[in-house]
């Protein structure tokens, strides 16, 4: 099905990947639904920590994120790659 897409076709579909796995980037290294509740005094700086940084470690989000990227690098390399036999850079009449 791939290889009967043309090249903007192809470079709307890695565009499209690229969103998705973004989305899903977002979703997966996001904390939950932040209720507003910390179990902290209000006013201190603790609460406030406590509701920015929950959820998975910096380095587990690093690691989701660049193993996304590197999807997205490797699908974008397959579904971009020269077809043997195509014309896609020749000069017409030759």
């Amino acid at each position: 099905m791939v290889g009967r897409l043309n090249p903007p076709q192809r470079v709307v579909l890695v565009a499209a990947l690229g969103a998705g796995l973004g989305s899903f980037g977002l979703w997966l290294t996001t904390p939950g639904p932040f209720t507003g509740w910390t179990g902290y005094a209000p006013l201190t700086s603790t609460a406030v920590y406590a509701s920015v940084t929950g959820g998975l470690p910096s380095w587990a989000r690093l690691l989701i994120w660049l193993g996304l990227i590197g999807i997205w690098a490797l699908a974008s390399l397959w579904l971009l790659r020269r077809r043997p036999g195509s014309r896609d850079g020749a000069v017409p009449g030759q």
